[in-house]
């Protein structure tokens, strides 16, 4: 559960996001342009800022857009952002575009993944990196990161597992101490569980860190590269991005190719 479940004042939603940012109050006015004396008012609720200055706010404060709209509500206004479903027109297009990354990154693995990792969608070319895993771990929603992780996923294909699962695991982390929200939180915590996941940087005697992949006659090397759909203004499209998995060495390319 949210620290700030329950708290339904803006001004005490602000004052509650600026001290999770670590700001004081003249940072916030120096990047906002707002002045202290109007952000105290604001936060002690002795003034009533309007749409526009919460939403100003909010957007030098980083907030994920659920939170805005949270605020937003909370300061007796309309939500901006809504939470269409992955069936509605628009939505569907969009992620029809992304369906089409997957497909031109073929014969290499590319994956749609959510904002918790779940995954939306993936070319056919993925069924290499879940050889081995669990069906019920394959079961929807399937978690990408669970599946790398769990003891019954592809944690025993995984040659480098503890640096893997480091760099896995820090992800999530900074997911979570932006966002706040618990999903994160609980998702760092399982992961947590399964091995230690130290917080050193990752060691790689290459110029990338790579995913090593036992293949049964061979291990497949791989490079990830991120693609995040940040110009969403849509709660259930923040977040999305696409995954996509590169050859690391001419053998991985010269197996897959």
């Amino acid at each position: 559960m949210s620290s700030l479940d329950g708290v339904v004042d803006a001004g005490a939603l602000l004052r509650a996001w600026r001290q999770r940012r670590r700001f004081s109050q003249q940072e916030l006015s120096n990047r906002s342009r707002v002045s202290t004396r109007h952000l105290s008012r604001v936060e002690t609720g002795r003034a009533h800022p309007s749409a526009e200055m919460l939403l100003h706010l909010a957007e030098h404060l980083d907030l994920p857009l659920r939170d805005r709209d949270r605020m937003l509500l909370a300061g007796g206004y309309a939500p901006r952002y809504g939470a269409r479903s992955r069936d509605d027109a628009l939505t569907a297009v969009v992620l029809e575009g992304l369906r089409g990354l997957l497909d031109a990154h073929l014969p290499y693995p590319a994956l749609i993944l959510d904002t918790y990792w779940d995954l939306v969608d993936a070319n056919e070319a993925a069924g290499t990196l879940l050889t081995g895993c669990a069906p019920e771990l394959l079961e929807p929603p399937v978690n990408v990161v669970r599946v790398c992780l769990h003891p019954d996923g592809i944690s025993s294909r995984i040659r480098n597992l503890d640096t893997w699962a480091a760099h896995l695991h820090r992800q999530v982390n900074r997911r979570a101490e932006r966002t706040h929200d618990p999903r994160h939180r609980e998702l760092a915590e399982e992961i947590a569980s399964y091995r230690p996941c130290g917080t050193s940087v990752p060691h790689t005697s290459g110029p990338v860190l790579t995913l090593e992949l036992d293949a049964g006659d061979g291990v497949l090397r791989f490079f990830s590269a991120s693609a995040q759909l940040d110009t969403a203004t849509d709660v259930a499209l923040e977040g999305l991005h696409v995954e996509t998995f590169l050859p690391a060495d001419a053998e991985t390319r010269r197996r897959l190719g």
